[in-house]
């Protein structure tokens, strides 16, 4: 059951107001779990170049695409292998996925796959300067987050949960209707990310829900729109328990048509 479109708190990472910053945040993190952030540093040019390139990919032939099949967490998912409700008999989710993990790590960088520079030149460098820009862009929103909790702005990592960053770029293709079937099939199930955030870009299309009261049935799930050059912040289930559950996650899917996320 759907609803209209929920109305979230704008974030600009900009502000120079911290603290009005982090009373927002605050505010968004136990109303909603959703937040857009804007003005965060990563450029339109290199959303337009990160989006044109992961189409790029997905358009490949299913053969080069398995070639970079995934391992450790790096790499390519293809249709269906993924079913992030448990509760679901589906025979998979209507997605496909390509991972890329840390990138300064030694012990890690030399897990990501790359697809052959003869086959999509560039197409590296703008994704690890994605990443970088991101990460940038989480590490300064972690900051405001702690300052939302009353705690120091560099409690986080003080504490040590900004060692070696251990954040993954995902690109995500939904291609939407595969044909007819009875089955019921979301581009991405209902679920709850498990990290501490996630910051999200989409090209426009719409299909993102969130369900405030998973406990209700049925469930009413609430429309997600996009803001041009914002990016969709949600908490993960590791926020809310290192909150003791004053920070909420709640339950979202995906039920994109032809659309092309990174998060």
């Amino acid at each position: 059951m759907t609803t209209e479109a929920v109305n979230l708190p704008i974030i600009d990472l900009s502000s120079s107001d911290s603290i009005s910053s982090a009373n927002s945040i605050r505010q968004a993190c136990i109303e909603y779990g959703f937040f857009y952030l804007v003005n965060h540093g990563v450029e339109e040019e290199l959303f337009a170049e990160v989006f044109d390139r992961s189409s790029n990919f997905f358009s490949l032939p299913l053969e080069d695409k398995l070639k970079l099949t995934r391992k450790h967490h790096r790499g390519y998912t293809p249709l269906f292998m993924e079913n992030l409700d448990f509760a679901s008999s589906s025979k998979g989710d209507s997605k496909e996925s390509f991972y890329v993990g840390s990138l300064d790590d030694p012990t890690l960088v030399n897990l990501n796959q790359w697809p052959p520079e003869d086959i999509l030149p560039s197409w590296r460098p703008a994704m690890e300067s994605y990443y970088r820009k991101v990460l940038s862009a989480g590490k300064r929103l972690i900051s405001l987050i702690a300052l939302a909790l009353n705690l120091d702005e560099d409690f986080f990592e003080k504490v040590g949960a900004m060692n070696k960053p251990r954040g993954l770029l995902r690109l995500l293709h939904y291609p939407g209707e595969l044909g007819s079937t009875d089955e019921e099939i979301y581009g991405a199930s209902a679920h709850s990310d498990y990290g501490m955030v996630t910051l999200l870009a989409s090209n426009g299309v719409p299909g993102l829900q969130v369900c405030r009261d998973k406990s209700k049935q049925p469930r009413i799930w609430e429309d997600v729109l996009h803001i041009d050059g914002a990016f969709i912040v949600n908490i993960g289930d590791l926020m809310e328990r290192w909150t003791n559950c004053l920070f909420r996650h709640f339950p979202f899917c995906h039920l994109f048509v032809g659309q092309h996320c990174i998060e």
